[in-house]
Order: C-alpha cells, then structure tokens, then sequence
C-alpha cells in the first residue's frame, strides 16, 4: 500500500493514486494531523500548495504532526518522495539538503520540459537508465533549487542528483530537477510524473519512474551501489 500525506492545500493527491493505481498499488491518504505511520511500500508528498504557502513553500508543512512520522520512516529506510510542493516540504523538514526559492525572473511556469535522468542510485529512478530524457509536466513558482557550492559538489560527488532539466526553466543551480539523499531512499523533485499522459495512461518511462518506487528491491539496490 502507498502513503499519500494530504496536507491542507494538497491538490495532487488524486493525481498520485491514480498514476499508482493505473500501477496496480493500493493508496491511503494520510491526513497531517496523523502521529504514526503504519506499514508502508512507501509515502508520497504531492503537489499543491500546503497552508496556502505562507510564508513560503512548505514552510509551515514541516511543523505538521505528520512530518515526525515521515522522519522516522526516512531513517529506517522508509521510501519517501516528495512532488513540487513535496520537494519543498522536504527540504524545508530537513530530509534533503538545499531549498526551493522563487523562479529566476519571477514567473510561474507551467507546461512540459525535457530533463535527464542523472542518477539510477534512487527509489525513483533505479529501473531508469541514466541519461535518459523524457518530458514531465511542471506547474510552480518556486522551483528554482539553490544550495550552498558545499552542498552543490557534494550532490555532484556522491551522485545525487536525480534528474536535470534539459534545458532550465527556472534558474536552478545545476539545472537540477530532482536530488536523493545519500541513502537513495528519500527523493524530491519538482517535475510531476504522475501527471504524465494528461490522464490517457502512464507512458513508459512514467510507469517505470513511479514503479521504481514500489520495486521491492529498489533501496537495497541503491545501497549496494554505494
């Protein structure tokens, strides 16, 4: 069964087990108010816009009852990904390193691009091939991942950079998509792959990105690789 954390503001959560479904995976929305996790094939955080992104995105997401449960079930090997908003929930949790700040020139995007797979070494990806490109679907306005150049050579170094923008859309360092903790197990990325197909099915490297997730072997191979 899958996870999905519903937050209020959550508007892809529909999107997540329908893509999931089309995959033959039972999902459970998990409200944020939730203290526990029970036993998952892994938690999706889906897109939107929690708490209406006051302050700024997932700001105040983080301090949701629901992300102390997320943590532990990170650190015991829990696959978790988080989409867009979700990206920014993590890294404002302090699940994955750097931040999502607003779009280079100000403008909301939204549309398809073309990005690159830069790592097999995740839960989303290890079924992909690496320098794969495909299109995916965006919608945000603060999309544009930044990090510190310590933490940009570190991602680089242990390959965790999961997917690249082909060509970038929103001013993010290093034309980064998507990163993995060092674990492999914890994934973000702003690209919505469950929306892949505009709802005439998953295409192939759709069905293969979220099936990475509920492969049973995906994190011990990712950490055999390390």
């Amino acid at each position: 069964m899958i996870g999905i954390v519903v937050f209020p503001g959550s508007n892809c959560e529909f999107d997540v087990e329908s893509a999931f479904r089309e995959l033959g995976e039972v999902s459970k929305f998990v409200s944020h108010r939730e203290r526990e996790l029970g036993d998952y094939k892994a938690i999706i955080i889906p897109g939107g816009f929690s708490y209406g992104d006051y302050l700024r995105s997932g700001a105040i997401a983080r301090f949701s009852p629901i992300m102390d449960a997320v943590s532990r079930y990170a650190d015991n090997g829990g696959k978790v990904v988080g989409i867009c908003n979700g990206f920014q929930v993590l890294t404002e949790a302090g699940l994955l390193p750097g931040a999502l700040q607003r779009n280079a020139g100000l403008k909301f995007v939204c549309g398809e691009v073309k990005v690159r797979v830069g790592t097999t070494r995740s839960a989303l990806t290890n079924l992909m091939a690496e320098g794969e490109e495909f299109s995916l679907p965006i919608n945000h306005f603060e999309g544009n991942y930044t990090a510190d150049r310590a933490t940009l050579e570190d991602l680089e170094e242990h390959h965790q950079v999961v997917l690249r923008y082909v060509q970038n859309p929103n001013g993010s360092a290093n034309d980064i998509a998507g990163i993995t903790n060092r674990e492999g197990n914890v994934v973000g990325l702003m690209p919505h792959p469950e929306r892949a197909g505009l709802g005439f099915g998953l295409p192939g490297y759709a069905r293969r990105m979220l099936g990475s997730v509920v492969a049973i072997d995906s994190v011990s191979a990712v950490k055999s690789a390390h």
